[in-house]
């Protein structure tokens, strides 16, 4: 196993970075002021993600998405995620749950997402059954050719933004050795279904201009056909988009890292106090070597899950462990480097007070810190019949 990128990867990264900086960077204050990113602009990020070649990179090249593996993709992400989180969305990756798409579903909702005309958004999450996923009280009823949907998601991020939902939806019951838990089917709405109603949800420090929302099933009936893939096997497709988001989690906490690492180190080294620059004391110079050396650990942890993945062999515990790390050396990254700016850090004229409230949602979202301690060690625990 090595990591030494190809040429090709190389371009790639190359040709992300130049993408970021020229059509990002120069948003971000706006973003940041107004907790928006205007339609004008989003449209025009996407049209100049499209025509680089980036969008829906994470789709397969023969239904007209960039066809690159996840490797390939994670280095993408590592260089988004250096960006406001609502700008680089932009840049879509849709959600790889689309690719159970069949029949009409295919030209309905999958093609259009990887042409970037339609945008998905992704509702598990409930009021009272956020980790425990198979504690979901939104309860899709087969009633002769149609499903009809109640229920509550909320902290569905980007719903404001989407034209369709993939919806987790309890649809049975089934016996487990921990008891009776609910059998999930996945479905795509739209959301102008009756009975499907979309509010914005409280605000959030992290991410402005990336909001969440609440949907309501008020009696909203689908057809058959809104069925993705099959019948009670929504567990394992949300598994499949678990395993990707986590991923993307650590990437882009990696770019992030390294973007925030970069102003403070060169802070360190122009700032100058007692006579001589900051980063010379010692008490600076070691947080910045912790936090290179906990960065590099943070980026191959999330490399070799993503090799992995390529090779077919990533563990929940791979993608789990790159999630937990990067997450986490990401809130001590930003939190030290708010140290070294000192009271300049905490103020809105720089960015690094708006990357230490960014952080804070890392170990949260896609399965919080502890869920993903709860992975590992079970899988450990497994080996030995326990």
């Amino acid at each position: 196993m090595h990591f030494a990128l190809s040429h090709e990867q190389e371009l790639l990264v190359d040709t992300t970075r130049r993408f970021v900086e020229a059509e990002l960077y120069p948003h971000e204050q706006l973003v940041e002021r107004s907790d928006a990113v205007p339609d004008d602009l989003a449209a025009q990020i996407r049209q100049r993600a499209i025509e680089t070649g980036l969008f829906a990179a994470n789709m397969p090249a023969e239904l007209g998405g960039g066809g690159l593996g996840v490797f390939d993709v994670s280095l993408m992400e590592r260089e988004l995620g250096k960006a406001s989180y609502a700008l680089q969305m932009l840049v879509a990756r849709p959600s790889n749950i689309l690719q159970g798409c069949t029949g009409s579903q295919i030209e309905e909702y999958l093609l259009p997402s990887i042409r970037g005309e339609r945008h998905d958004c992704l509702a598990m999450t409930e009021p009272d059954a956020g980790s425990d996923v198979r504690s979901m009280r939104t309860f899709a009823r087969a009633d002769g050719d149609d499903f009809v949907i109640d229920g509550t998601k909320h902290f569905i991020s980007h719903a404001d933004t989407a034209d369709f939902v993939i919806l987790c939806a309890a649809t049975g019951e089934v016996q487990t050795p921990r008891g009776p838990k609910k059998s999930i089917s996945c479905f795509l709405v739209d959301f102008d279904t009756p009975g499907l109603t979309r509010r914005r949800g409280p605000n959030c420090v992290s991410h402005r201009g990336y909001h969440q929302c609440e949907l309501v099933f008020d009696n909203c009936r689908v057809p058959a056909r809104a069925l993705l893939g099959e019948l009670d096997k929504g567990f394992e497709l949300m598994g499949q988009w678990l395993g990707s988001t986590r991923l993307q989690v650590a990437a882009t906490s990696v770019g992030r890292a390294r973007r925030v690492l970069a102003m403070a180190t060169e802070w360190a080294a122009t700032r100058k106090q007692f006579g001589q620059a900051i980063g010379q004391f010692q008490g600076t110079g070691f947080k910045l070597a912790d936090m290179a050396t906990e960065l590099e650990a943070a980026d191959l942890l999330t490399h070799m899950a993503a090799w992995k993945c390529d090779q077919g062999t990533m563990t929940d515990s791979d993608a789990a462990m790159a999630k937990l790390y990067a997450s986490e050396a990401l809130a001590r990254i930003t939190d030290n480097a708010l140290q070294i700016f000192g009271g300049m850090g905490l103020m809105d004229e720089l960015p690094i007070e708006r990357f230490w409230r960014d952080a804070r949602v890392e170990r949260i979202w896609d399965g919080t810190s502890e869920i993903q301690r709860l992975i590992i060690s079970r899988a450990m625990l497994r080996e030995h019949g326990a």
